[in-house]
């Protein structure tokens, strides 16, 4: 669904084909496949030692070097009963966000199978490995306004693992959605921990310029010995502002137990606001700004005395070279309340300009 509604709001060009004929289904199979290869190169004037950014960063996190952030093949298969995914990945973006995954796991991207409920109304049943129902960003950089991933997109899941029942109203309007996980991004379970996470999605398009969207999350990520019960939700509305400019304004808070078994809660909270100005059919410009405020690092480790606090901006420059290959470049900064940045000359709290260029494409 975070593809979906993305999808609706990104205003890329997209080839089309004259139909003829002859009815559908003898034009079109339910069995397709799709390649996809994100390419980058990222200068940190901070030259981190390890050539790497920091580690809240898993996405295009390598620096001063060439690299593929995410190239994967996909098989589809769709019918009006039975919809399947199967996807294998590799890249930097695979090896930081699925390095607990083993073996062959550490490389499926999507693995997924859901099957229609109802006649009548757009009720399924999904199970498998499938994206995340949390934020308006998702791995695949051609669905994003910005090149790089939002701080809040960053530290919430990208892919989750378990079963979901979604409904689409008739009228397009309303998308809900339940889910049994396997915890926060995980597919292989935590070690030791037997509680199931459980999430929800609300999406609602009052207009076709409107998106509004509310998702919860609620469960464990350590073993059932010392399980700390997280509670997160996730609010964010996409606005069609005119024929060429829209805005995305989303909200992340979260809260977890100290210990287990605590009534005493540690919270962090992130703002994220981007605007999007489409020059032309081939290029669009976007600007982000952006606060991360996790004090008692629950999701970002900082060793910080005040613990983790970051403001982060960017602008971002899309050309559309061809249908199926896009050029980006974006300048990002960000500034921490403390020196948590590393570096060649060690730690400060600036991680000084860095400019990344990406070229993604898509078949």
């Amino acid at each position: 669904m975070k593809r979906m509604v993305l999808a609706t709001f990104f205003l890329n060009v997209s080839a089309s084909a004259e139909a003829g004929s002859e009815p559908d289904n003898n034009l079109h199979s339910p069995l397709t496949f799709a390649a996809y290869v994100e390419g980058y190169y990222s200068h940190d004037f901070n030259e981190p030692v390890n050539k790497a950014k920091p580690p809240f960063l898993s996405s295009f996190s390598k620096s001063n070097q060439p690299a593929v952030n995410l190239a994967f093949i996909k098989a589809s298969y769709a019918t009006s009963d039975i919809r399947a995914n199967f996807a294998l990945a590799a890249g930097t973006y695979m090896n930081a966000n699925y390095s607990a995954e083993p073996g062959m796991l550490g490389h499926l991207y999507e693995s997924s199978i859901a099957l229609r409920l109802s006649d009548k109304n757009e009720l399924w049943l999904e199970a498998g490995v499938f994206p995340s129902h949390i934020g308006f960003e998702s791995a695949t950089g051609k669905n994003n306004w910005t090149l790089t991933r939002s701080m809040g997109a960053e530290n919430t899941p990208y892919f989750e693992s378990g079963v979901r029942v979604n409904f689409t109203s008739t009228d397009d309007k309303w998308f809900l959605s339940g889910l049994v996980l396997n915890g926060w991004q995980h597919i292989k379970p935590v070690d030791g921990n037997t509680l199931p996470a459980f999430g929800t999605q609300i999406t609602y398009r009052p207009s076709p310029e409107i998106t509004f969207n509310s998702s919860t999350f609620a469960g464990s990520d350590k073993p059932d010995s010392r399980r700390q019960m997280r509670y997160f939700h996730n609010f964010y509305g996409i606005f069609k502002l005119n024929e060429v400019l829209a805005a995305t304004v989303g909200f992340d808070i979260g809260v977890e137990q100290k210990s287990k078994h605590s009534d005493s809660l540690n919270m962090w909270f992130n703002p994220t606001v981007i605007l999007r100005y489409v020059q032309t059919p081939r290029t669009a410009v976007a600007v982000r700004a952006e606060y991360y405020n996790d004090k008692q690092d629950v999701i970002i480790t900082s060793a910080a005395p005040h613990g983790f606090g970051a403001w982060g901006f960017s602008a971002n420059f899309d050309y559309n070279i061809t249908d199926n290959l896009l050029w980006r470049l974006e300048a990002r900064t960000l500034r921490s309340n403390d020196d948590v940045f590393a570096g060649k000359n060690g730690t400060s709290k600036d991680n000084a300009t860095f400019f990344t260029t990406s070229i993604i494409g898509h078949f």
